[in-house]
């Protein structure tokens, strides 16, 4: 570029300053051009000074043929002398001007080949060749390999394609439901309101002094008597991300009131009202392992109830389940897929700081980790594409949960601590049978607190071990696809049930007193369970006007299933319940429905209580 612009200036130079440089880059009178140059800049400077040209009338002998044509022009009378002079100075310093441009665009000149070479040599490192010609088949090839290049790093990096993700990215998926529910809970006259004690309000809380004498307050209890309007809302979102060789992992957060296992239901205008916020619970935690299409997965952390249950008799279809589980199918030939689910899940785990402080030292409690061991095998079989059947039964364990009575303790205050303590629940409905844990030492008469009377302060454990046997079943007739008839029925029986130790230490889910006085009633709960339920509609919800309709009746006594797991919705939770349920649901736009239901329920055994409940939904998930 400098060269150039050199170039152009030097032919913008004017024809005297041409002349002028000709007249300086010619070799003076007597000396060859070498030897010129061998003298340099300094010896030419030195000569100007001492021989400058004179106006002569004489023959010319200049070899400069400005100075010549001057001398000339004098000759014949055209210039004088005076101006002959001023016109050879004007043409030496015109010159030396030239000399100067000239000099300065020869080194920007050079500076700029210089750079250039420099700034080449840094992009090419040392093994670079030059090809002065590259075949057109060659120069394909480059560009294709260049494109490919340039194509995987901006899918990779994702600047060639701003509307999508990266990668990773693409990876996770997000999921979510909202519902909004009114809901109405409506009670019939006769409902006992003293015998519907809440168990689990004292086990949770402070424990109940039974002692009639220094305690005039009756148990906590459930409400039996006074209707309940309710609007509620639910809300869940999660993610779940693809790890890649076969690995995943998953979140999800939900609503909630408090830490229930079996509802994740905010009622409205609670907490405090006057619109305060409410609580987000962790509600799902897990990572996942699954072999393509899903044939073996092994499960760990908090994830969904990884035993297949077509009704919420024993499990209530929101319920989470904490531990290990290993669930596995293999379809053995056209239309008949066995299927089997093991898994250990922690349902307490001792606290470190359990124990009596008021000792020296302090006194810990042995741990009393409560655990429950499940496993179900079972089939499905699609006998023609209208036609499906599945099968499955199921053992669990439910692993130290019993409440043990105490050794002999003394309670003087709500806060004394007895040794079994711990065995009781940590959650609970109602319905199961309770026991007094605590085996207190009475006060000598005389002594003690309310003169010589002891305080009864109690807690309550379960009566029973439970390990109940399920046998679950579904039938779905398709035959007016994509109208279904889809039959359910669900039995379940507490193999561990003993109706004598119930009859020995039970003090709920008894019969009238015989004599019509404080005497207990002969015990009238039970250890079985079972759930029918016909569907009609399409199976799934998903678009507008989806419609399907259900009926039902459920039995469920007292003993048959731990029942702080067991549906929240009819009788308002728990176990030793019976009673019919309809509803139905339509689609109202693509993943957006209403529902409608109704379940009547009334207990089975124990003190008399019915409750009607009615639900009306509105929900939306993505």
């Amino acid at each position: 570029m400098f060269k150039k612009r050199a170039h152009a200036e030097w032919r913008a130079l004017p024809l005297a300053v041409s002349l002028s440089a000709l007249a300086c880059a010619t070799p003076a009178v007597g000396q060859t051009a070498d030897q010129a140059a061998e003298q340099g800049p300094a010896a030419a400077a030195k000569r100007t000074d001492a021989k400058k040209p004179k106006v002569s009338s004489a023959k010319p002998t200049s070899s400069n043929a400005t100075v010549n044509l001057v001398n000339l022009l004098v000759q014949q009378g055209v210039l004088k002398e005076e101006q002959a002079q001023a016109l050879i100075k004007q043409a030496e310093d015109e010159a030396y001007v030239s000399r100067q441009a000239a000099k300065d665009a020869t080194t920007k000149a050079d500076d700029a080949t210089k750079a250039a070479t420099a700034a080449a040599a840094a992009a090419q490192p040392p093994g670079t060749r030059h090809v002065t010609y590259v075949p057109e088949v060659v120069k394909r090839q480059l560009r294709e390999e260049i494109k490919q290049e340039v194509m995987a790093k901006a899918q990779k990096e994702n600047w060639a394609s701003p509307g999508t993700y990266p990668e990773w990215a693409q990876r996770i998926r997000f999921y979510g439901d909202a519902r909004v529910r009114y809901q109405g809970n409506y009670f019939p006259t006769g409902n006992d309101q003293a015998g519907a004690i809440n168990f689990n309000a004292i086990n949770t809380g402070s424990p109940y002094d039974l002692s009639s004498i220094s305690n005039p307050y009756s148990a906590p209890t459930y409400d039996a008597l006074q209707d309940r309007n309710q609007f509620r809302f639910r809300g869940r979102l999660g993610m779940e991300a693809d790890l890649l060789y076969g690995f995943t992992a998953g979140l999800r957060i939900a609503s909630g009131e408090n830490n229930s296992p079996v509802s994740t239901n905010q009622t409205l205008g609670s907490s405090g009202g006057n619109f305060s916020k409410y609580g987000v619970w962790l509600d799902r935690g897990y990572i996942n392992w699954q072999t393509w299409g899903d044939d073996l997965r092994i499960s760990a952390g908090r994830f969904d109830n990884p035993f297949w249950s077509p009704t919420d008799l024993v499990w209530y279809r929101e319920l989470g389940f904490d531990g290990f589980a290993v669930q596995a199918k293999h379809e053995v030939w056209e239309g008949f897929t066995p299927f089997a689910v093991a898994g250990a899940f922690p349902i307490y785990n001792t606290d470190f700081n359990a124990g009596i402080n008021l000792t020296t030292p302090p006194t810990k409690f042995a741990s009393h980790n409560k655990w429950l061991f499940g496993g179900q095998v079972g089939f499905n079989a699609r006998f023609s594409p209208e036609y499906a059947f599945r099968f499955g039964v199921a053992y669990y364990d439910f692993d130290n949960v019993q409440g043990q009575l105490s050794s002999p303790c003394i309670v003087e205050v709500a806060s004394d601590v007895c040794d079994t303590d711990l065995t009781r629940p940590s959650f609970a409905q109602k319905g199961n049978s309770y026991f007094a844990l605590r085996n207190i030492i009475p006060d000598p008469p005389g002594t003690g607190n309310n003169g010589g009377t002891s305080f009864k302060y109690q807690y309550f454990g379960l009566v029973s071990q439970y390990r109940p046997v399920v046998v679950s079943g579904q039938l779905d007739l398709g035959h007016f696809h994509p109208t279904h008839i889809v039959l359910d029925g669900e039995y379940v029986n507490n193999t561990a049930f003993s109706r004598s130790l119930m009859n020995a230490a039970a003090v709920n889910n008894r019969g009238p007193s015989p004599d019509g006085g404080t005497t207990p009633g002969a015990f009238n709960g039970g250890n079985q369970g079972w759930l029918g339920r016909v569907t009609v509609g399409d199976r799934e919800i998903k678009h507008l006007w989806d419609w399907n309709v259900h009926a039902g009746y459920k039995y469920l006594e007292s003993d048959a299933t731990i029942d702080a797991f067991a549906d929240s919705d009819f009788g308002l939770g728990g176990t030793n319940l019976k009673g019919y349920f309809v509803g139905g649901n339509i689609g109202l736009g693509d993943n957006v429905w209403a529902t409608l239901r109704w379940m009547s329920a009334n207990s089975i055994a124990g003190n008399p209580y019915a409750v009607d409940v009615l639900q009306v939904d509105l929900n939306a998930k993505f």
